[in-house]
């Protein structure tokens, strides 16, 4: 009799199926196979690490990888071209003495640093959308003779000198139009397309001014542009006006978040919904009023229109763009970054004026300089990645 009650109770002990136990909270991991009679338990002191803990520290992060975090960013690239920045000007005052940092030779170079400057501005969005233009400097000749030739100073005389202003900036934006044209929707690539521009635009120059320096003739265009509001040019005014929009239009408006998307995937910008070729057309357009300010600034600087106007802007553009942090790649740009990129090379080119360094030399210095740029860009986005 007890064999028998002991044999129905080890029958129904292996029919009451094997549940293996859940980890729960504050339990041990356990690993299941086969059956469930084979268990491996897992280390509960192997743990994840807790999320607001990043370093011995403890807190988020700590404050010194908040302040790595800091230098790695725009704040830390626009404190090394400020450390740049100042670095020249010590350089300055010790070869050249007053003389460079005289009020006179400060002004001097906020003068000529506002020029190339909205140049530089209007290209730090078609480097960002992740186009390139290499005829930023004919078209701001073109601009320029346009709107001195007779014609048009006769009809800025009889009326208004702001007949002259619209002139350039018709035919800054007219030029920008067809580099869009040309490189969104005619599908030429943006180096081969703003070359041709190149080309054209600077012997349409010659061809209207015949090769002739045109003087202007309208006082009140000159006595305007060439005076000063609380004893700081004019043009450095418009500079600073110019760096402004700039900065809210790329930072601050859908135009701008735009202008990042295309430049860093124009297929993904596509694919989410922004009119791609539109954009790019919008992007050079703006790039060629900036020529027509940039026009009609050094009209005023020099008092003449030339086919001769705007030599190598290009270059000193894309310079100080790429100085400033903006990515030639596109995706990535900084306004601020490029008014300090201007800053820095002005300031380099009165340096060695100052010194009598030919200009051959300062060319050499530029080229280095882009190199050195361009080089830390690729480093430091080697690093990101």
């Amino acid at each position: 009799m007890m064999g028998e009650e002991v044999a129905r109770s080890q029958a129904t002990q292996d029919e009451v199926p094997q549940v293996p136990p859940t980890p729960g909270p504050g339990l041990p991991a356990q690993a299941v196979s086969g059956s469930g009679q084979a268990m491996v338990e897992v280390d509960p002191t192997e743990t994840a690490p807790r999320s607001g803990r990043s370093g011995p520290g403890g807190g988020n992060g700590g404050s010194g990888s908040q302040v790595q975090n800091l230098l790695k960013g725009g704040a830390g690239r626009n404190v090394g071209l400020v450390i740049a920045l100042v670095l020249l000007c010590i350089v300055g005052i010790v070869t050249a003495g007053d003389r460079f940092a005289s009020t006179a030779n400060v002004l001097t170079i906020l003068r000529l640093a506002a020029v190339i400057g909205v140049v530089s501005i209007g290209m730090t969005f078609v480097i960002t959308g992740g186009g390139i233009d290499l005829s930023v400097g004919a078209i701001v000749a073109l601009a320029s003779v346009w709107a001195t030739t007779l014609a048009t100073q006769q009809m800025a005389a009889d009326f208004h000198w702001i007949f002259m202003v619209s002139t350039a900036l018709l035919v800054g934006a007219a030029c920008g139009l067809v580099n869009g044209l040309l490189v969104a929707y005619g599908k030429i690539v943006p180096f081969i397309a703003t070359l041709a521009m190149l080309a054209g635009a600077r012997g349409l120059a010659e061809i209207l001014s015949d090769r002739r320096t045109q003087i202007i003739s309208v006082n009140s265009f000159v006595d305007f542009f060439g005076g000063s509001v609380l004893g700081v040019p004019v043009l450095v005014w418009m500079f600073v006006l110019v760096a402004a929009a700039g900065w809210v239009l790329l930072n601050r408006t859908t135009f701008g978040r735009r202008t990042f998307a295309v430049g860093g995937n124009a297929e993904a910008a596509r694919l989410a919904g922004i009119k791609v070729q539109r954009h790019t057309v919008a992007l050079y357009v703006l790039l060629g009023l900036c020529c027509g300010i940039a026009a009609v600034m050094l009209m005023a600087r020099t008092t003449t229109g030339s086919s001769t106007h705007g030599g190598l802007y290009e270059l000193d553009a894309i310079a100080a763009v790429v100085i400033g942090g903006t990515l030639l790649s596109g995706g990535r740009g900084t306004i601020v970054g490029t008014v300090f990129g201007v800053l820095i090379f002005t300031t380099l080119n009165n340096v060695f004026t100052l010194n009598n360094l030919s200009i051959s030399a300062q060319s050499v210095a530029k080229g280095l300089i882009i190199v050195i740029a361009v080089l830390l860009q690729q480093r430091l986005a080697a690093r990101a990645t």
